[in-house]
């Protein structure tokens, strides 16, 4: 599916941007806004998205920041009328999430940089963005120095997104048993770090229902590796992310062995069933 992503000329230079969550990546997608001239009107757990809408009429986008446990429930509550000025950003995220609400154009943004509390950002290489306000985003990150690397359709952006879940759950999963970095875990623990993004990528098969080609899946987490050989492997949400998969797995039931070894060896309530 192709959505003209060169929307630069279209949209009001002044035109305000939603923001709804207002963490880190938050906070970094705000300042880009504000740079580029856009107001930024953000929307806290306490207030109502609703209400913040129905006062806002004018805005250009709807940027959701929220964490990926919380995405659904949020992408839910939206009304119709501004699904087209939706901006998605989550991990774990699939093209299946959206289109189950009946969100059919969506911008999408798949992150490679990372904002820790009282660090600076780190990019690991550009992040690639598909839809109508692409180029809106792009111009975001080009202000904060950070680069979005627009890409033509739906087909090459669920690839984009497969990449990312590759990488996110392959290093956090390994980082379970192992610990370390990103350089390391490739370096020294190779055989563990293919057995899970093999696995990963059986799940996301299912997910996406089709066949995926795992060179190119191997390659871009590489690619992510590179980017940043220092990165640490388990983040605080690793545990959640490899429960997240085994119910996946369970629901459709497939069997992955590795990581229902993982599981057993860290925590035994992490084993569905």
């Amino acid at each position: 599916m192709k959505i003209d992503n060169n929307d630069s000329l279209l949209i009001e230079k002044s035109a305000p941007v939603v923001l709804v969550g207002v963490g880190e990546i938050g906070h970094v997608l705000a300042t880009g806004f504000l740079k580029a001239g856009h107001p930024v009107i953000p929307v806290t757990r306490a207030q109502s998205l609703t209400d913040v809408l129905a006062a806002t009429p004018d805005a250009c986008a709807l940027v959701l920041a929220v964490g990926e446990k919380d995405l659904l429930a949020v992408l839910a509550s939206i009304p119709p009328n501004w699904h087209n000025r939706l901006v998605l950003l989550q991990n774990e995220l699939l093209p299946k999430d959206w289109q189950a609400v009946g969100i059919e154009h969506p911008t999408v943004i798949s992150i490679w940089f990372e904002k820790k509390p009282g660090k600076l950002v780190k990019e690991l290489m550009p992040s690639p963005v598909w839809g109508t306000h692409a180029g809106l985003i792009q111009t975001a990150l080009a202000a904060v120095g950070l680069h979005g690397r627009i890409v033509p359709d739906l087909i090459a952006m669920q690839h984009e997104l497969v990449i990312k879940n590759v990488y996110i759950l392959t290093t956090n999963i390994a980082g379970i048993v192992v610990g370390g970095d990103v350089h390391t875990l490739w370096q020294a623990h190779e055989p563990l770090a293919r057995a899970i993004a093999n696995e990963v990528i059986i799940l996301q098969e299912k997910l996406v229902g089709e066949s995926l080609a795992q060179a190119p899946l191997i390659a871009g987490m590489l690619e992510g590796f590179a980017g940043d050989p220092t990165h640490s492997c388990t983040g605080r949400t690793a545990a959640a992310r490899l429960q997240r998969a085994l119910t996946l797995a369970h629901e459709h039931q497939l069997n992955l062995p590795q990581l229902t070894a993982i599981a057993k060896s860290f925590d035994q309530t992490l084993v569905h069933g």
